[in-house]
């Protein structure tokens, strides 16, 4: 999906320049400030990119930021250091982010990802409450919707941590909803007024990260001409949400374990302590606790971050919801596309359902755009779903076909196997091996006897040179049993 963001610049390199390094997921249009509103009311802009170097006789930026704020358009700002403590004001205001100028393409490509994503969410909720489509709405949780029992728990969850100071990690996989999870822990607490500060901690280079996060001062490194504020500085009394927490380098790690403990930070160069107010939110689609195990993830951190765990359950955790999404992006992107849908065919509700769903949430958003594009009547039909999901349980049928009956066998071999590659990768250490599996030490002599068993009537045939050493040295007694 291509997104549709508005440049309001004077300065014509940045539309020369960033129109081809976005590329084809943004198509980037230079506007005058006048013409903003005609343009948001004949067309669909999923972001605002607004230089704050714009100087436009009777066209204040607060103005121009009240008019995309109120037809539900997120505004990215890039200030340059001179005019960054304007930005942090009007983030305040209701800006949703600020980057630097000249804008570094990683930093830009997040903040107008997340501008998007958060613009297509408050439309969805709008559209909700509208009720625009023959469908019906679907309940929506403060952004979170679906009714199964594992989204009621996280619900409750929510609820439950909404007002306290606590730290919160949101675990889950990609695609699942962990940012919508954190705002909506945002928007039921009592900080709802105050800044949400989303940070991807992937997405900013290593050599930035301790600045964008803490801040810096002029002349604190090589090229810094003036002072930064940080992203815990700009949250004031809000809500951090440090996204993909597991990236985070270990000299990273050791100065958030000070700053949450310390409740206090300061900027690069700079010895004066800034008290920190902001309630931190953390989420990571990795297993800390197995990075813990492998020294990658420092276990004091981890247990500052982990006071409170809510995982984010894929989809195929929440199959019941499956329809009530499905419904709940049909209502949104029928009156996106203009296109009259009156209802999913049961059979291709069933596919949906059935479907396993890699993608999770994210996925499931995907396929019915592309379904409503699709769609020549005024119902989804199982013809016009993707391909990829329409013939994926052909190609499991076609997968080992003959071993049909061999299910238990097949799935036992299937554990024995992966035993025998991690003992060969951990050169026989089977507390290891048991480790990066994340088993049992006795589960994994259970798995080297069925080993022994099996290969004692069946010989070495299909095993490498590594893993036959390791039957023969590591499980000999067991053989010697048979």
């Amino acid at each position: 999906m291509t997104h549709q963001v508005a440049l309001l610049s004077q300065d014509p390199s940045l539309n020369f320049l960033l129109g081809p390094a976005l590329g084809k997921d943004y198509e980037l249009s230079s506007l005058d400030p006048a013409d903003l509103p005609d343009t948001i009311n004949r067309q669909t802009i999923d972001a605002v990119l607004l230089d704050m170097d714009l100087d436009v006789i009777g066209h204040d930026k607060r103005e121009i930021l009240r008019a995309a704020v109120d037809r539900e358009i997120s505004v990215v700002l890039i200030a340059d250091d001179r005019s960054r403590a304007a930005a942090i004001e009007l983030v305040g205001a209701g800006a949703h982010s600020h980057c630097r100028k000249p804008p570094a393409l990683r930093e830009l490509k997040t903040a107008l990802q997340r501008a998007c994503e958060v613009t297509g969410m408050k439309r969805r909720l709008k559209d909700s409450a509208r009720q625009p489509s023959p469908l019906a709405a679907q309940p929506v949780y403060h952004g979170l919707v679906g009714s199964s029992a594992a989204m009621r728990h996280v619900c409750e969850l929510i609820d439950r941590v909404a007002n306290l100071n606590a730290s919160v990690l949101v675990t889950g996989e990609s695609g699942t909803g962990k940012e919508l999870i954190a705002r909506a822990i945002h928007n039921v607490g009592a900080r709802k007024n105050q800044p949400f500060i989303p940070v991807s901690c992937g997405a900013i280079p290593e050599t930035l990260i301790e600045s964008e996060l803490f801040g810096h001062e002029k002349g604190a490194f090589t090229g810094s001409t003036g002072t930064h504020c940080g992203y815990f500085e700009q949250a004031g009394g809000g809500t951090l949400f440090l996204d993909e927490i597991g990236e985070l380098s270990p000299q990273t790690q050791v100065k958030l374990l000070r700053i949450i403990q310390q409740r206090e930070f300061c900027r690069l160069g700079s010895a004066r302590s800034i008290p920190l107010k902001a309630r931190l939110i953390f989420a990571t689609h990795r297993n800390l606790q197995r990075m813990v195990a492998d020294g990658s993830f420092r276990l004091d951190l981890f247990y500052r971050v982990n006071v409170m765990t809510i995982h984010s359950p894929s989809l195929s955790e929440r199959r019941d919801d499956v329809a009530a999404l499905a419904t709940h992006f049909v209502n949104i992107y029928s009156e996106m596309y203009d296109k009259y849908i009156a209802r999913i065919h049961p059979t291709a509700l069933q596919i949906l359902r059935e479907y396993e769903w890699p993608g999770n949430v994210r996925e499931l958003e995907n396929a019915i755009q592309a379904s409503i594009i699709r769609a020549e009547s005024d119902e989804i039909l199982p013809g016009d779903l993707p391909d990829s999901i329409r013939n994926w349980d052909a190609e499991v049928e076609e997968v080992d076909i003959v071993q049909a009956g061999k299910f238990e066998r097949l799935l036992k071999d299937y554990k024995v196997k992966l035993a025998m590659k991690a003992l060969a990768t951990h050169q026989g250490n089977k507390a290891m091996a048991a480790r990066s599996l994340n088993i049992s030490r006795a589960y994994i002599y259970r798995l080297l006897n069925e080993s022994a068993s099996t290969h004692a009537r069946n010989g070495f045939d299909n095993l490498t040179p590594a893993e036959a050493e390791i039957v023969d040295h590591e499980i000999s007694p067991a053989r010697k049993c048979l």
